[in-house]
């Protein structure tokens, strides 16, 4: 996980402000999600970046624990986000977390499981610390993208940076919740305005059955 740290810190000072149509859309597609749910008591926020979502959660969250793997985009989190109940961590996901302090009634993820390799410890740990009947929303860039041979990247003066990341099919998110127990409530395609062809998004609501 070195390099997407490595990556996602360097990106950090321009991340807000690049054009940047990923970014734009998953943040649509997690309002969406979540938005005719009931507000949620404690939320586990994986991939806050530099908080372009936890903002939004804080109107539907009476406490956030927000993480993400790099300093940088934390570091940025922080400079508009100041509330007593969000507690920024950095963590890796990929290691044991110790950051989460369950139960979360809400976790989400935002465009962070395409850096991780295997999806089933990540399921089969955020199975411990969820409530029952609680909801998990992941928002990633599309399957149908990735093979496309698009991946997370942006500019530098040392030109083109490209973050590590693998390729997962639906199939395989569906799968390694369904092991650990989560039903899948919805799942939704987003596109770019002009392009109705090619699905950039790809966001799936689980809820773990009791």
């Amino acid at each position: 996980m070195s390099n997407v740290s490595s990556a996602y810190n360097q990106w950090a000072d321009q991340y807000d402000t690049n054009k940047n149509r990923t970014r734009d859309l998953e943040a649509i597609s997690l309002r969406a999600a979540l938005d005719e749910l009931p507000h949620f008591n404690n939320c586990l926020e994986i991939g806050c970046g530099t908080g372009k979502n936890t903002a939004w959660l804080l109107t539907r969250c009476a406490k956030i624990t927000a993480v993400d793997l790099s300093e940088g985009m934390l570091a940025r989190a922080k400079e508009k986000i100041s509330a007593e109940h969000v507690e920024f961590r950095q963590a890796d996901i990929t290691q044991n977390w110790d950051f989460a302090h369950g139960p979360y009634d809400l976790a989400t993820f935002s465009l962070v499981l395409e850096h991780i390799e295997l999806l089933d410890p990540i399921f089969t740990q955020l199975k411990e610390v969820m409530a029952p009947n609680g909801y998990v929303y992941v928002g990633e860039l599309h399957p149908f993208k990735q093979y496309s041979g698009s991946k997370a990247r942006f500019e530098t003066e040392e030109g083109l940076q490209i973050v590590t990341c693998f390729n997962h099919h639906v199939s395989e998110f569906f799968q390694a919740a369904k092991k650990q127990g989560f039903r899948l409530v919805n799942l939704q395609e987003w596109f770019d305005e002009d392009n109705k062809e090619l699905p950039r998004i790809l966001s799936m609501l689980f809820q773990l059955q009791s």
